[in-house]
């Protein structure tokens, strides 16, 4: 399964969301696509000065079975691999990485990060959309993000929203205004704040924020 994960605006919980839907995959095997460069930093990992994405997609003629070195391992069943989003990658290379991505036997989630409401999707969000069971847009129940989901591209499948008390938009609000259903909704609480503050998402996890995610990656 693959599953390609972004917002409109920053800060809504797109890297958190990810991290927490990959935990709740873990135990049937997981791997993060880091194109937001965040993952890291939100399981408390130094940032990694080996390979990445990047420098496998611009070499024309690295072999597939080469992916799996440039992977790092999280936690138990739960890997991430990195690589920045860019421009001017071979077409045919990023749709070979879709496609790989997509064969995998695991959960495959990508963190996209923040894309534009307007103008073309980056070219390896788009070959990773063509191929993706699911594109979930991360948002909150805001009107200032809501209102980039008019005519925005791409267009999601679901929507994981973070839920804040005292928000006058409620789900069916949400779905009315993206044009797709809410698969998850997520509690905006302290103790995942402090989880990845800490460094502590990958072993303490808030079990809320595992629970929210499961049905996602189901």
């Amino acid at each position: 399964m693959l599953i390609v994960c972004w917002s409109w605006k920053g800060g809504v919980g797109t890297s958190v969301s990810v991290a927490g839907s990959a935990l709740a995959a873990a135990p049937s095997g997981c791997l993060i696509v880091d194109l937001a460069g965040d993952q890291a930093a939100v399981f408390g990992l130094p940032e990694s000065a080996g390979p990445d994405l990047a420098g496998w997609l611009d070499a024309a003629h690295a072999p597939v079975d080469g992916l799996p070195r440039l992977e790092r391992a999280v936690t138990d069943g739960l890997a991430l691999v990195t690589g920045p989003i860019g421009h001017g990658m071979p077409g045919e290379r990023l749709r070979l990485l879709a496609e790989v991505l997509s064969a995998d036997s695991r959960r495959v989630i990508v963190d996209a990060g923040r894309l534009e409401s307007e103008g073309p999707v980056p070219p390896l969000v788009q070959a990773l959309m063509d191929r993706a069971d699911q594109a979930l847009l991360v948002t909150r129940a805001c009107y200032l993000a809501l209102r980039r989901s008019v005519g925005g591209r791409p267009r999601p499948t679901g929507v994981i929203l973070g839920v804040e008390p005292g928000r006058a938009l409620g789900t069916d609000d949400v779905a009315a205004s993206v044009g797709a259903p809410v698969v998850a909704r997520v509690a905006i609480e302290p103790a995942v704040a402090r989880a990845v503050d800490a460094g502590l998402l990958s072993s303490r996890p808030p079990r809320s924020l595992v629970k929210a995610l499961k049905g996602v990656v189901e």
